[in-house]
């Protein structure tokens, strides 16, 4: 859902603003989103100059029915995931993924250039090719580190939410694996220049994700997927924490459906315990969510916002 199609009916624009304290000093946090005009995101009324500025400052961790695009769409998805995890402590990796998708978006225009002139410049593409491959190697380095540190946290943690009942597993795969960008571009070259974009790259990344050793978009069922995420932002709110030294804000949004009672209450004893801070629970339903509440024992405030309930736990 594009940020604008959230404007009341009749509206000229929304307004979403927040109290924060950060290491005891309070901090205002404003997001307006206007018809027709870019997204602008405040801190202490002081507009940023970058959206990307604020990365990191103020970490939250949001597990929600969405998080399914992560098994059922494509790899950009994925991409989009170990980036913002990534990019939550490394901002040099930050600006060698914007670095990197100005000269993909370069380079993909002069081939379109080449084929609409009938031309081709071999010296100018090398440019190009230098350019994306230096990012490219630094990046899939980066993200090399990143899956050896983060699977293991990811798999302690699914064997958590499964009860041991499930064997997950993630890899990162990427061409880069498999040799040098530039001698890859070198490589593909007259197929680019046939279809008209760069065919190798970290653009073409992915994250393998698998029960038992299958593929978990088509052989997990949908308590076995629920359960695979589930982990999955867990094991980032953990990796985010050891980064930062910060507890990230987390945020479970309408998570109980598909998943069993027991599997439910596993799930809110585990993150009630001490690893977890300030929790969000949203859910449809204020009986299920104060049967489940009352069960574990969890001191929590409700706050009901028909039809939708959220209660706040703040270990």
């Amino acid at each position: 859902m594009q940020d604008a199609q959230n404007i009341m009916h009749g509206e000229d624009y929304f307004v979403v603003r927040g109290d924060f304290e950060k290491d005891e000093t309070p901090v205002k946090l404003t997001c307006s989103v206007q018809k027709g005009q870019r997204k602008r995101f405040k801190r202490d009324e002081k507009e940023y100059e970058r959206l990307a500025d604020h990365i990191g400052h103020f970490p939250s961790v949001i597990i929600s029915p969405s998080d399914a695009d992560l098994i059922r769409e494509g790899s950009e998805e994925r991409r989009k995931f170990m980036d913002l995890v990534i990019s939550i402590d490394d901002r040099r990796y930050l600006q060698d993924l914007l670095d990197y998708n100005k000269a993909l978006a370069q380079r993909n225009n002069l081939l379109k250039y080449f084929s609409e002139n009938r031309t081709h410049d071999e010296v100018q593409l090398s440019i190009w090719n230098e350019k994306l491959s230096g990012y490219g190697k630094r990046i899939h380095a980066t993200r090399k580190t990143f899956f050896e540190e983060f699977r293991p946290i990811f798999q302690s943690l699914q064997s958590e939410v499964s009860q041991g009942k499930d064997q997950a597993d993630i890899v990162y795969r990427s061409q880069l694996n498999d040799g040098d960008m530039l001698n890859l571009l070198q490589g593909k070259a007259q197929e680019e220049r046939m279809r008209l974009h760069t065919l190798v790259g970290t653009h073409k990344d992915d994250m393998l994700m698998t029960i038992d050793g299958h593929p978990v978009k088509k052989f997990g069922s949908q308590g076995q997927q629920k359960s695979f995420l589930i982990a999955l932002k867990l094991a980032k709110f953990q990796f985010i924490m050891k980064k930062t030294g910060v507890k990230p804000l987390l945020l479970l949004d309408d998570i109980f459906d598909k998943i069993d009672d027991e599997r439910v209450a596993y799930l809110v004893k585990l993150v009630s315990n001490d690893t977890f801070g300030q929790i969000f629970i949203t859910d449809t339903s204020q009986e299920r969510l104060d049967r489940i509440l009352a069960d574990s024992g969890i001191p929590y405030e409700c706050i009901a916002m028909n039809p939708v309930n959220a209660v706040l736990v703040t270990n």
